[in-house]
């Protein structure tokens, strides 16, 4: 598989990772903020984002798994990694790669909800609105994009392509 197009490129990413990151600083400003990636696909906009929150903040991970080695959710998501770090009374920020069908960003969201922090919101990269099977919205999102399968900046398929500086549809 090769990628077919770049769909959005280092520049364009960068300048929204900031706008984003001016966002989230104002939003939370004089408060205990803790933002959690969701890896393996956050960690590159996670890491580009904090860089751009002005404000302190605290970090921790999760890791799931729908896909395996699929470009379709199987719709069973697995906690692979849980937080480290206890939630209740904290303002919490899920950081995503990608809001596809929105089943995990779900799931996620009770689980940590139950846990009762002070507020919830989810930021992603991208927002793929049509393939949306739940009625999760994110709170801060880069870019909408279309139905198109994306690697590149932390999103792969079968573990290749994260590493891309920019997001490209992958041919089929």
């Amino acid at each position: 598989m090769e990628i077919e197009k770049i769909l959005l490129n280092e520049d364009q990413i960068s300048a929204r990772v900031r706008e984003l990151g001016q966002k989230i600083s104002a939003d939370y400003a004089g408060k205990d903020l803790l933002v959690v990636g969701i890896l393996k696909g956050a960690f590159i906009f996670m890491s580009d984002l904090v860089r751009q929150i002005s404000i302190p903040v605290e970090v921790d991970f999760m890791a799931t798994s729908s896909y395996g080695q699929s470009t379709q959710t199987s719709g069973v998501v697995k906690v692979l990694k849980d937080l480290d770090t206890p939630i209740e009374g904290r303002h919490v920020l899920i950081v995503e790669d990608i809001i596809d069908s929105g089943l995990t960003l779900s799931y996620l969201t009770e689980i940590l909800r139950s846990r009762k922090p002070e507020s919830i919101r989810v930021a992603v990269l991208l927002d793929k609105p049509e393939r949306r099977r739940t009625s999760l919205a994110a709170d801060y999102v880069g870019f909408t994009i279309p139905d198109e399968f994306v690697v590149g900046y932390g999103l792969d398929f079968d573990s290749k392509y994260r590493g891309l500086p920019y997001v490209g549809v992958l041919d089929s």
